[in-house]
């Protein structure tokens, strides 16, 4: 495993370039998210779902310029995924339910492809908003993003079982650190 890559800064004119290149980055992952959804093999869609949104914070974190250690990615995802709590519980219980044959199995992948695709997608725009603001992930405290994680689900309609990976510009905030534009 790899420790420690250094982030290699694309060229990018702008700031809105580069945030419109990390939306983009962000709604593709999230697609490859409610894809790795679908699989049918309970706990290997969890795994999978962990690996593309790691790959997207790898990618983010080339975009930013902002150092990426495997290790560290992994420990800030898990720390993030458990502000996304009630998403990420409903990910865990569907891929359960495809352990039971037949209406187990249907119910369990039609649930986890869309819950995976809205918790990648808020992940990414939390990543965005916390490297716009010059974040790295050493500093990275998810509770100072517990609003703007509040905002985006709201926005995918988390609250009432949909998830759509539609968006635009973040409404809210980091405690600490300064609001960025993102572009959807």
């Amino acid at each position: 495993m790899s420790t420690e890559t250094s982030g290699s800064t694309l060229p990018f004119a702008t700031n809105e370039k580069r945030d419109a290149e990390a939306s983009k980055v962000v709604e593709r992952y999230s697609l490859g998210a409610g894809v790795a959804g679908l699989l049918p093999i309970p706990l290997l869609d969890v795994v999978t779902v962990g690996g593309v949104q790691l790959y997207m914070l790898r990618r983010l974190s080339e975009i930013y310029g902002v150092p990426f250690s495997e290790n560290r990615g992994k420990a800030v995802l898990s720390s993030l995924i458990g502000a996304v709590v009630p998403a990420t519980t409903a990910s865990g219980v569907a891929s359960f339910f495809k352990f039971i044959p037949g209406i187990g199995q249907i119910a369990g992948t039609l649930t986890m492809a869309p819950v995976s695709a809205g918790a990648t997608y808020i992940i990414g725009k939390v990543f965005i908003q916390h490297f716009a603001s010059g974040g790295t992930l050493l500093d990275f405290n998810p509770p100072d993003y517990r609003e703007f994680i509040k905002t985006q689900k709201e926005k995918l309609g988390m609250r009432s079982g949909g998830a759509s990976t539609s968006g635009g510009t973040p409404a809210g905030g980091a405690a600490s650190k300064g609001t960025a534009t993102t572009s959807s």
